[in-house]
């Protein structure tokens, strides 16, 4: 087996793994897999998302996300604010007793992530990040075929 090849099938096993747990916990939370995708860009951005810019991370249609925001709001995982002059700007925030929720949820996945860096030197972690980031890149620049 090629070195890429190896490096697919674990990315898949990595992704299934992932997967697992967010079905999971989508499950419990009386939501849907792609709500969980939803709360996690939201807790990642740097800024505030938009759902304009969520419905373009995510490739779903406005109807979609917003149907998937009426659920996580309802659920009481976000909330919905309009904080500028632009009343129709909507920004979205991640509510802190949700994100307890999934912090404990998830906490095994921080664990075996702990566990994992901890059999790996510093210059194999600086390099696997660096990976991961370059990895997310070139997978944000890809164009995906709309229906």
């Amino acid at each position: 087996m090629s070195e890429l090849q190896a490096l697919a099938v674990e990315l898949r096993r990595m992704n299934g793994e992932i997967n697992r747990l967010v079905h999971a916990f989508a499950h419990a939370q009386g939501l849907h897999a792609t709500d969980v995708q939803a709360l996690g860009a939201i807790l990642d951005s740097e800024t505030p998302l938009t759902p304009g810019r969520l419905r373009d991370h995510l490739g779903l249609t406005s109807g979609a996300v917003t149907a998937c925001l009426d659920r996580l709001e309802r659920a009481g995982h976000i909330r919905r604010a309009r904080e500028s002059s632009d009343r129709r700007v909507v920004h979205l925030y991640y509510e802190s007793g949700a994100r307890a929720a999934a912090r404990s949820f998830f906490m095994p996945l921080a664990e075996a992530a702990a566990g994992a860096r901890d059999m790996a030197g510093p210059q194999e972690l600086e390099a696997a990040l660096r990976f991961l980031a370059r990895m997310n890149g070139q997978l944000e620049g890809m164009q995906v075929p709309r229906r």
